[in-house]
């Protein structure tokens, strides 16, 4: 460690994780690294090193009491560089702790006890390291006292290793005997291993790269929050991801295609000229365009791409095992969707299941375009999390890997003109108005009641009734699970298409699933989108049952119509509830009206 000492101010930082298998000796390790840089007085060493097992390692005892074992991360420095380590747990249970460890650390630092060698737990957290995108190892060979400093010991294991890991994406794997007990080649040399010519472990890490390109990557500003705190300003909050946005710069809205002129950029200082990654700020834009939550502003030269499938990298961290049955949701970016999961091939090759601290390979069909950026490209476009619907637990972590189908070659055209303009020269708001419920609920009669007082007030309408719709543009479809939701989907996306027109869509369809309706919701405007359940009984229906479906059901002509052979879902949290045995149609359409008057879709009579 000779040479120049750079100013203290200048230093870098170095993040970097430790992992390795139950009783490896990270806690002692961080311990005495601490200790040896001069961190810790004598005294403190072995409280360290309690309190590093207690938070980092957990004892049996407290695993037993299931007692939640999380990561903590340790602060020191060197005369050359600052670091932070994540200490993470190395019991199998806790893995998935060690995933959440990984994001963000430039390095790992991989303990192997000497007396065990490499093991199933060493190549289990080595394939979560490459997996999210840590791609310099240094593999530190512990307790090398217990084998009385032997050469060979070593040379074997950093042999194993390295035929191991030649299958992973490192860059650089430089293996480290040590004695974290007794301090040997951790800071200081040790006489005992004079036959090692490379460098102590504080050595390795001084050495290595810090690589943070994230200002050197295109632009990707995640929008977490729309604020609006009154009529005269509209920002949109969040944070710039990797590269550089300037005041006066065109943007793109992504995967909309919508494009705008960043106007100002606003902080809790004042305005800025500019702002960077890593940089938490409020965007306001010139024109008048929408953007949601989740959405992704960018350089139009550099956008990213717009799909709703793509092949991916999982690690399974649910209690749960994967289940094709089980409904999930996608968090990635700011944007949250539920998606369909198909494994292409599991860790133990066993595609009918996932468990716990597995690792696969995945296909992913999301129910609407995002904004697409492989992880490799920019790791905070590209890491995700998959979400359990039923118990709301995150299922799993993953690493987007490459744009499957032609919508990764495919970029949304911006309109000329705006969706505001349209409303603005319409005198009213576009959006849908989703009128769901069993079948002789009353939807369609509802709607063709609305839809003539609306055409009365003179206001731009259209009614997108589900049998029309299957006699023209889904006549494909049956009636299975799956032709249901893309009925459903494909009903939504012609509803998307008028809102942008400035036009309101009546949506009469019985879209009995929960998922598929909350889906057209996310494809539609801001506030573009209202839930009318129209609500009956089943006996209700029964008795109307205007096309006859009921009757052609019982007789066995209608196989699964919904309320008699598949489920309905009422909606949780719907807009409006009409009550067709309390209101005649005429009555429950002036309740729609009345709510389009308060939501301000349309002017007050």
């Amino acid at each position: 460690m000779s040479g120049t000492v750079p100013d203290p101010a200048a230093r870098d930082h170095l993040r970097f994780l430790t992992c390795g298998s139950v009783d490896d000796g990270k806690s002692t390790l961080i311990g005495r690294l601490l200790h040896d840089t001069g961190q810790v007085a004598d005294d403190q060493l072995a409280a360290l090193e309690r309190d590093s097992r207690r938070f980092g390692t957990a004892g049996e005892a407290e695993r037993e009491q299931g007692i939640t074992i999380d990561v903590a991360h340790r602060y020191f420095s060197t005369a050359r560089r600052n670091f932070i380590v994540a200490d993470t747990p190395g019991h199998e249970q806790y893995t998935r702790n060690m995933a959440t460890g990984a994001s963000g650390c430039d390095a790992a630092v991989i303990l192997v006890d000497a007396t065990r060698g490499v093991t199933a737990q060493t190549e289990r957290h080595s394939r979560i390291v490459s997996l999210f995108g840590i791609r310099h190892v240094i593999l530190a060979v512990n307790k090398i006292d217990l084998v009385d400093y032997d050469r060979s010991a070593f040379e074997a294991i950093a042999s194993d290793y390295a035929a191991f890991a030649a299958g992973l994406a490192f860059r650089s794997v430089a293996a480290v005997p040590i004695s974290a007990r007794q301090g040997d080649n951790v800071v200081r040399r040790s006489p005992e291993l004079s036959w090692f010519e490379g460098p102590t472990l504080i050595e390795a890490l001084e050495g290595l790269p810090v690589e943070d390109s994230r200002v050197s990557r295109p632009l990707r500003f995640l929008v977490q929050y729309v604020n609006r705190p009154d009529h005269t300003f509209r920002g949109y909050a969040g944070t710039v991801a990797s590269g550089r946005v300037r005041a006066g710069d065109q943007i793109v809205v992504s995967p909309s295609g919508k494009t705008a002129t960043v106007a100002r950029i606003v902080t809790w200082e004042g305005d800025r000229t500019s702002a960077e990654a890593g940089d938490a700020v409020t965007v306001v834009l010139k024109e008048e365009v929408d953007v949601a939550r989740g959405d992704v502003l960018a350089l139009p030269h550099a956008r990213p791409t717009s799909v709703d499938r793509f092949s991916a990298s999982l690690l399974w961290m649910g209690d749960r095992p994967f289940a094709s049955d089980r409904a999930y949701r996608i968090r990635i970016g700011g944007r949250i969707s539920p998606v369909k999961v198909v494994l292409a091939e599991a860790e133990a090759g066993d595609n009918a299941g996932l468990n716990l601290n597995e690792i696969a390979a995945a296909e992913l069909t999301l129910s609407s375009p995002i904004a697409f950026d492989p992880f490799t490209d920019d790791p905070a476009m590209g890491a995700f999390v998959l979400i359990d619907r039923e118990t709301g637990a995150v299922a799993a972590a993953g690493v987007a890997r490459v744009a499957l189908g032609q919508a990764g070659h495919i970029y949304p055209t911006a309109e000329a003109v705006s969706r505001r303009d349209r409303s603005r020269l319409n005198g009213h708001e576009g959006g849908a108005i989703w009128l769901t419920g069993l079948p002789g609920s009353g939807k369609s009669t509802i709607a063709t009641a609305l839809e003539r007082k609306l055409h009365g007030r003179g206001i731009r309408t259209v009614l997108l009734d589900g049998d029309n719709l299957r006699h023209g543009l889904n006549r494909d479809l049956g009636f299975s699970p799956e032709d249901r939701a893309e009925n459903v989907r494909r009903a939504g996306e012609v509803a998307r298409l008028f809102a942008e027109g400035g036009v309101i869509s009546l949506c009469a369809f019985v879209s009995p699933s929960i998922t598929a309706r909350r889906a057209v919701r996310d494809r539609l405007p801001t506030n573009g989108f209202l839930e009318i359940f129209v609500d009956a009984p089943l006996d209700a229906c029964r008795a109307r049952d205007p096309k006859g479906l009921y009757a052609r059901a019982d007789a066995g002509v209608i196989v699964d119509l919904t309320g008699v052979g598949s489920s309905y879902e009422p909606p949780s949290d719907p807009d409006l509830v009409v009550d067709t045995l309390a209101l005649t149609p005429e009555a429950a359409a002036d309740r729609i009206l009345r709510l389009l008057e308060d939501r301000r879709w349309i002017p007050t009579a």
